[in-house]
């Protein structure tokens, strides 16, 4: 009788994996659907074809302005040199395949932060990437055809990778080329080995990590440099330090502190007062970060050094907060249940774009209410790494790990 169950039981979990699966196709089309209900523009597609473009055709990449946006190049002239395949395509085709791209890329990314979290179940894959999906920061990495998974997925299949591992690096390194923030990565890792040096006598694995982080990094943006010279130079001359160039600092969709900061004390820039505020967070993340490595805790370290660099970032936009979706299942694993309920519903109310928006900066006007709601991401983070603090004091908290 015992052996019958068993049977049963095993066959009750292999066809959870179908299931699940199914329902994430089902989700997917629906999504895919609704998003072209929506007419969606991926305009930042747009936009990265339009980079391509102009490397292809020798023009000034930081003097372009495309789309009816008129919207500017911001990122390292490397990525530019990634987006000229874009050109060979026609719009449509385009389309098309960053919808189909960023879909497979948020599967891979779910994948990796179920592992992240120390879930082992394949049906957990499908059920979270099919909920996951309606999340804000994702609807919008898809509405705007934005490379957000992309960055995340090489920081994620770096960090998983075996202390020593000869690649262990090259994924920092790159999503760093292509998108600054990913450089804080890098950072925690130097920190962390220097730290375990100090302490241990040894930080090898992690300041390895770190130099190869740092050497791929040199290498594609000394890459961009030989065939991009004039771009590159006024990129790391003049272009990174106008943090103003990707938008104005209170509009709605920026969730990092310096957009928080600028709507809540109505001014189109929070200058010093962000500077400490952001200074101070970025060494209480850190130092948060590095103590968890050290302690072994690399899925809170890893989610608490990314929810920083969102926060202290001049520009976080709403969409490139996809971290929500590690987050939310660290919280849940380790017992935080209702933080990570209220995480999920936060990320999936899109209540930031209930308040005024768009044309007239309405958002230097806002009254208490929608204050708050603008602030939704940038306070889910600040009490994120709180709780990472929290969990570190008590290393007793319950941990559970689910497996096949």
């Amino acid at each position: 009788m015992s052996a019958f169950v068993t049977v049963i039981a095993s066959l009750a979990v292999r066809r959870r994996a179908p299931v699940a699966l199914v329902a994430c196709l089902v989700s997917f089309a629906a999504f895919w659907v609704a998003q072209r209900a929506a007419q969606v523009s991926m305009i930042d597609l747009m936009v990265y074809r339009a980079e391509g473009a102009t490397v292809r055709a020798g023009g000034d990449l930081y003097a372009l302005r495309t789309t009816a946006a008129r919207l500017p190049t911001t990122y390292p002239p490397f990525a530019a040199l990634l987006f000229t395949p874009l050109t060979l395509l026609d719009t449509a085709t385009m389309r098309t395949l960053g919808t189909a791209g960023n879909l497979a890329l948020f599967v891979v990314f779910v994948r990796l932060s179920l592992r992240l979290a120390g879930h082992a179940r394949v049906a957990s894959l499908w059920w979270v990437a099919a909920l996951a999906v309606w999340c804000e920061p994702v609807w919008t990495t898809l509405r705007y055809g934005q490379i957000n998974l992309l960055v995340a997925v090489l920081v994620l299949w770096d960090l998983s990778r075996r202390p020593g591992e000869r690649w262990a690096g090259v994924g920092i390194g790159l999503a760093a080329a292509v998108k600054l923030t990913p450089a804080l990565f890098a950072v925690f890792l130097l920190v962390t080995g220097v730290v375990a040096r100090r302490r241990h006598g040894s930080g090898g694995p992690w300041l390895r990590h770190a130099r190869v982080a740092a050497a791929s990094f040199a290498g594609a943006t000394l890459l961009a440099a030989a065939v991009l010279p004039y771009d590159s130079w006024r990129f790391w001359t003049r272009v990174v330090f106008a943090a103003s160039r990707a938008g104005h600092a209170e509009d709605t969709a920026n969730q990092s502190l310096r957009g928080v900061l600028a709507r809540l004390l109505h001014t189109p820039e929070p200058g010093a007062v962000w500077a400490v505020t952001a200074a101070v967070v970025a060494a209480a993340g850190l130092g948060v970060a590095v103590a968890a490595e050290l302690r072994g805790r690399r899925a809170w370290a890893v989610t608490v050094c990314a929810v920083t660099a969102l926060l202290v970032s001049p520009v976080s936009w709403s969409h490139h907060w996809v971290w929500c979706v590690p987050v939310v299942l660290l919280l849940a694993t380790h017992a935080y249940r209702a933080a990570a309920l209220g995480t999920l519903l936060l990320f999936s109310s899109y209540a930031l774009w209930w308040v005024p928006h768009g044309p007239g900066r309405h958002e230097l006007r806002q009254n208490g209410i929608e204050l708050m709601l603008s602030a939704g991401y940038g306070t889910a983070g600040c009490l994120f790494l709180l709780i990472a603090g929290v969990t570190l004091r008590n290393p007793g908290r319950r941990q559970a790990v689910t497996k096949e």
